[in-house]
């Protein structure tokens, strides 16, 4: 009788625990599908999922991913997680390469959950299916905030300055993981989204080999005191020597030097030009304080400046303009190629340039200066009451109201010295001429900041380094160039019959036969065509909000 019973309980105590082993293996994916469903529908709407202290970001398009498929899981089958899980961690190690962060992706909550699921099945344990649960969710929302920051960078930069309109790229995420699950294509699918544009890959290039310089240890600091220049000796010009070394400026198989020869004043001239310096070869203050830049500082400047490549649009253009308002510099580029470039003045210090970017549709010869009403007040009432003829000597013109209706005031008729910002009520105009704050030219790109491309007849200050003197408009070296090339396509704008009619100084628009994108970027680090890195100063200090911005966790989307 005894050994009857011992048999039952037995039998019950295998039933208890091995068949339901068998049966939720068979069953592990109709469970966590289960659970699935349970979590994202308790979630609410927009959905609030957490795993552990991990967060869910995307929260709209990580439950639409699951209602498509029926809340089927992604990432794991009835024999445990899928190979896509590995695919998408290789991928998401290789984050740090983009100047992203790769523990914003989950990286770490995910290897754990990993690890211990695996350890059960190599111990033929049964599968925790609220664990693959917690696995399916990470890894999903990894996938589409990892795919949305290739795509379109981790900040909207909007959100931080209110003087940039980006024109970041979309997508349908839980689309495009879906298609990558059924293709097994995890990592292609995420580079695929990445900037296509070669600018791009080049600074991710020089990223990975300042990296390298990292490494190694940096460069040496060179000590601080006097002037530099050909013909001096000392351990000063030794450091330069190494300094210059590290960065490629001067080979590094050439000899260490302690004495400013023409070869290592040749090298200081090369980093003074890629620095946006005074090209003097010469190291005085300002190129001493470049030179002792650290090495983990422009790391940081090509990470910020990956992510601005990351807000534009997927093509620039067949043919575009492309304004860098930090390196002063304009360039026409067609098919990614350049065909003509020229420096350019931008706004001052409180009245930067923003970026954005427009459609140029017509150009303006001899054009009026309607002066802003801003500049009216702010810039020249303050000279008009200083001089009265202020206004003659500069061949402007007062008027009151606006079209057919203005009314012209002799402006010695006004008592200028009881006009003050709220009660002026007059519009100045410039006439056309070679004395107009325009120029000859100006180029249109309708904006709500009203800012355009023109010329100026202040020469002078294309000679300056830096080039921040405008009230927001971009001035430019080379208008009757820029004006040929652009009315290439029309064959009556010949260059002789475009300085025909600035002659004339009669007001002329022309409507453009092909619109052309235009660019007003901001890029303190970029490499050039050559392969060169350049590094630039940072004029409106819109690197140091971005990196504020950036030391952030990740926005939820």
């Amino acid at each position: 009788m005894l050994k009857r019973i011992i048999i039952i309980l037995a039998m019950l105590w295998a039933q208890t625990f091995f068949f339901p082993q068998i049966v939720a293996a068979e069953n592990l994916s109709d469970q966590v599908r289960e659970f699935l469903r349970n979590r994202i529908e308790a979630a609410g709407n927009p959905s609030k999922i957490n795993v552990g202290e991990e967060a869910i970001h995307a929260s709209v398009a990580l439950p639409r991913f699951y209602e498509a498929r029926a809340y089927g899981p992604a990432w794991s089958d009835n024999a445990g997680p899928q190979r896509h899980v590995d695919d998408l961690i290789a991928a998401i190690h290789e984050a740090d390469r983009e100047g992203l962060r790769r523990n914003d992706y989950h990286l770490a909550r995910v290897e754990t959950i990993l690890r211990e699921v695996r350890q059960n099945q190599e111990q033929k344990r049964s599968l925790n299916p609220r664990r693959l649960v917690d696995l399916d969710l990470l890894l999903t929302d990894a996938f589409m905030i990892y795919g949305s920051h290739l795509l379109a960078g981790r900040i909207n930069p909007e959100t931080i300055d209110s003087e940039w309109v980006a024109n970041r790229r979309g997508a349908d995420f839980s689309k495009a993981l879906q298609t990558a699950l059924d293709t097994n294509r995890i990592d292609e699918t995420l580079k695929s989204l990445l900037p296509s544009q070669l600018g791009y890959a080049r600074l991710r290039n020089a990223l990975a080999h300042y990296r390298e310089i990292a490494a190694s240890g940096g460069w040496p600091a060179v000590p601080g005191g006097p002037k530099i220049q050909i013909g001096d000796r000392g351990e000063r010009v030794r450091a330069l020597c190494l300094r210059l070394m590290a960065t490629g400026d001067l080979d590094k198989q050439d000899t260490v030097r302690d004495h400013l020869d023409d070869i290592l004043e040749k090298a200081l001239r090369k980093f003074q030009e890629r620095h946006g310096l005074d090209v003097d070869g010469v190291v005085g203050p300002t190129t001493l304080e470049a030179l002792n830049v650290p090495v983990e500082q422009r790391m940081r400047q090509l990470e910020l400046n990956l992510e601005r490549w990351r807000w534009l649009p997927q093509t620039l253009g067949e043919r575009y303009i492309l304004v860098n308002m930090a390196n002063f510099e304009l360039n026409v580029a067609e098919k990614d190629q350049p065909v003509m470039a020229m420096r350019v003045v931008v706004g001052k210090g409180y009245r930067r340039t923003p970026v954005f970017s427009g459609k140029m549709t017509y150009l303006v010869f001899n054009p009026y200066w309607h002066v802003p009403p801003g500049i009216a007040i702010k810039d020249k009432l303050p000279l008009i009451r200083k001089d009265p003829d202020y206004l003659m000597k500069q061949n402007m013109r007062v008027f009151q109201g606006w079209g057919a209706e203005a009314k012209e005031i002799d402006p010695k008729s006004i008592d200028w010295s009881k006009v003050n910002a709220k009660n002026f009520r007059y519009r100045l105009r410039q006439d056309p001429g070679p004395w107009n704050a325009l120029g000859r030219v100006k180029f249109m790109f309708p904006n709500r900041f009203n800012v355009y491309i023109h010329d100026t007849p202040s020469r002078e200050l294309f000679d300056k380094t830096v080039r921040m003197f405008s009230s927001g408009c971009i001035r430019i070296e080379k208008p009757i160039e820029l004006a040929e090339y652009l009315l290439r396509d029309d064959p009556k704008w010949t260059r002789e019959s475009i300085l025909a009619a600035i002659d004339r100084r009669v007001e002329q628009t022309v409507q453009l036969r092909e619109r052309i994108w235009v660019h007003l970027l901001y890029w303190t680090a970029w490499v050039s065509e050559d392969g060169i890195t350049h590094f630039v100063r940072d004029i409106y200090e819109r690197d140091k909000r971005l990196d504020e911005a950036l030391r952030e966790k990740p926005p939820t989307g």
